[in-house]
């Protein structure tokens, strides 16, 4: 097999997830950095450089191995190696359809069974704590306007934090009423309703900034001209928000992620219906936005037994009768 491995890298990248996928730069970098972790494996385990490797080097015990390197050696998460491995399979499925001879290999991989992990918890902002993190912004200062501006932005429109960076003027529509269409996940659009005050605070910072009339220009700027990054917006939240981390029953680290998990959860206390969050969220399946009204029931069941009034039945009497209320039932049948 004399297909030179750096090649056929070259087109999955440059080809399949570009062109063919469609794929954005930051789903694209997620396979970029498996990739390279990957073939600096293989390479070091086939004492050979990247840029001499065959594909024969890429046999199904290296992957393996690759996997296990990852928790053992590197400390990954089990979730972490299910993406690792997501991305190696669509990787040798890549090869299969161009390389007969790796077919076999290719299937194996396939067949890696991934990982169960338990769901990655979810947290959120209460209203109390959204309002006091909202009032207590700077009102002056450089980036004063454009600071209140993000984080209220995300916490009306739950976007993820890629798509507020690339947000760009011509995506604002701000008359009445005011609406801003998201590029998101899979090169797809949504719009999303804004608030007026939101709106109004845009109105604003794009007066200051002088990008009323200019289309393509971004909204989020470090300097002029210069677009915020992913990591600049997590910076940012975090210097306003730091101080919420310790607070509440569960420490939080409070992420521009969190702004998304709080609207979402508000929204469902607000009465709109689940599809509706879907679609206002960008979820491809209704799965993803189900966890948070499993979320806010949790939250409803524990208020609730706060405030239960104690009738004088002691806890061994309620412990003998466990079909007698649902909790206790519930607790019986989980520890047959």
């Amino acid at each position: 097999m004399k297909t030179i491995l750096g090649q056929v890298v070259h087109s999955f990248f440059e080809n399949h997830l570009s062109v063919q996928k469609g794929l954005r730069s930051t789903s694209i970098h997620s396979y970029r950095d498996t990739l390279r972790l990957f073939l600096c494996f293989i390479s070091q385990e086939a004492k050979q450089p990247i840029s001499v490797l065959s594909l024969a080097a890429l046999t199904f015990d290296r992957v393996l191995a690759f996997l296990s390197h990852l928790e053992k050696d590197r400390g990954n998460h089990a979730r972490t190696r299910n993406q690792r491995l997501a991305a190696l399979r669509t990787f040798f499925e890549y090869i299969a359809g161009r390389v007969p001879e790796m077919l076999h290999t290719c299937q194996q991989v396939a067949a890696i069974p991934v990982k169960r992990t338990p769901p990655p918890e979810t947290h959120y902002l209460e209203r109390e704590e959204m309002t006091s993190l909202l009032q207590r912004l700077p009102r002056e200062g450089r980036h004063a306007s454009r600071d209140r501006t993000l984080l209220l932005f995300l916490y009306n429109t739950g976007a993820r934090v890629q798509e507020a960076a690339d947000l760009q003027v011509e995506n604002l529509d701000l008359g009445a009423p005011p609406r801003v269409h998201l590029h998101g996940k899979g090169d797809k659009w949504r719009t999303c309703p804004l608030w007026a005050e939101t709106a109004k605070h845009l109105r604003m910072l794009l007066r200051w900034q002088g990008k009323i009339l200019i289309a393509n220009r971004h909204v989020f700027c470090s300097r002029p001209g210069i677009p915020l990054t992913r990591f600049g917006i997590y910076k940012i939240v975090r210097r306003h928000a730091g101080g919420l981390d310790t607070k509440g029953i569960h420490p939080r680290r409070v992420t521009p992620h969190l702004f998304r998990h709080t609207a979402a959860v508000h929204l469902l206390e607000s009465g709109v219906e689940i599809n509706v969050i879907r679609g206002w969220l960008g979820h491809v399946s209704l799965d993803t936005t189900n966890r948070y009204a499993e979320l806010t029931l949790r939250a409803k069941e524990a208020a609730l037994r706060e405030c239960e009034p104690s009738l004088g039945i002691s806890a061994g009497s309620r412990s003998r009768a466990v079909w007698k209320d649902d909790e206790s039932l519930l607790a019986w049948l989980n520890s047959l």
